[in-house]
């Protein structure tokens, strides 16, 4: 995904004058180094300081550059989050925050790198739009709408390859989740690398003849409250699954629209109240409870619960 995400700038580098990639001195581990090798002079270190980078991105826009603020995410969502509180979200400016290396998926990187909270720190906060695509095809679909809409964006790009879903022509569209399969028994909502897990999940339950509807919810703010409670309607239950705590990511997200449209039974598969161990991020994912055996444990119980 990460390098998706620098070859993408790239590609919207050459056609477009109006943004800037600011660094904090990890251009290899988030792909912009591509980026900084076509165009040095639209390139900004700002070294280990994301603080700081954050009041530049600000300062920036003010001038009517669009900054494109570029780190990991555990330190865009938390050491430098009263900066993209008070000097980003407050005023509104037209910055945008792309963040990498998200959750488990870190891995021997170890707990002080993962990105288990983000969502949760990024949707408490006003004026914040939040994206984050399921593979590399919807993460070049999605940029030139996350920068064109004028405000702040946190966008969560990824560190490791993941399956190829969607072909190049999909339609990306800010604020809207997208059927990704059809089905009767039960919806399961996902966002980013859940999404071809989820997609997995139900193929398998397929086979044992439960239907289930699939959903990528790709923005997370503001989140597509009809899809939600039309889905709840259709299928009478509901799974989400998230590389993110289950507090206040995404699953609390939809438990909150559900509470207030369409009250039904829901699982959510994430990470518990804990601190992950560092590893693999496949064992990790394993460990964790975060694979498709796990979703297809969740939509059993769901169903049981709905019967």
């Amino acid at each position: 995904m990460r390098e998706a995400f620098g070859r993408a700038l790239v590609e919207l580098g050459r056609i477009r004058t109006d943004f800037v990639v600011l660094d904090a001195d990890v251009a290899g581990g988030t792909g912009t180094h591509f980026f900084r090798q076509e165009f040095p002079d639209r390139f900004i270190q700002c070294g280990i300081a994301e603080q700081n980078m954050m009041s530049v991105a600000a300062g920036l826009s003010t001038l009517g550059l669009i900054p494109i603020v570029t780190c990991y995410a555990v330190f865009a969502s938390l050491r430098s989050i009263e900066q993209a509180r008070n000097s980003i979200a407050y005023p509104k400016f037209n910055v945008k925050i792309a963040a990498s290396h998200l959750g488990l998926d870190v891995g021997p990187d170890g707990p002080t790198h993962q990105a288990i909270e983000d969502l949760a720190v990024f949707r408490s906060i006003p004026n914040f739009t939040i994206v984050s695509p399921a593979d590399p095809v919807e993460l070049k679909k999605a940029l030139p709408a996350v920068i064109d809409l004028d405000g702040p964006v946190y966008l969560r790009t990824g560190r490791s390859p993941v399956p190829t879903i969607f072909d190049e022509g999909l339609r990306f569209e800010l604020g809207r989740g997208s059927i990704i399969r059809e089905g009767r028994d039960v919806t399961i909502i996902a966002i980013g690398v859940m999404v071809h897990r989820a997609i997995e999940a139900a193929e398998r339950l397929h086979r044992e003849g439960i239907s289930c509807r699939v959903i990528n919810m790709s923005t997370i703010k503001p989140l597509d409250r009809e899809i939600i409670a039309d889905s709840a309607s259709r299928t009478g239950c509901l799974v989400t699954a998230e590389d993110h705590t289950i507090l206040g990511g995404l699953g609390g997200a939809v438990a909150e629209v559900l509470a207030e449209t369409v009250p039904v039974r829901m699982e959510r598969v994430g990470i518990r109240d804990l601190f992950a161990e560092s590893g693999d991020p496949q064992d990790l994912a394993r460990k964790y409870h975060l694979l498709p055996d796990d979703i297809v444990l969740a939509v059993r119980k769901v169903l049981r619960g709905k019967q």
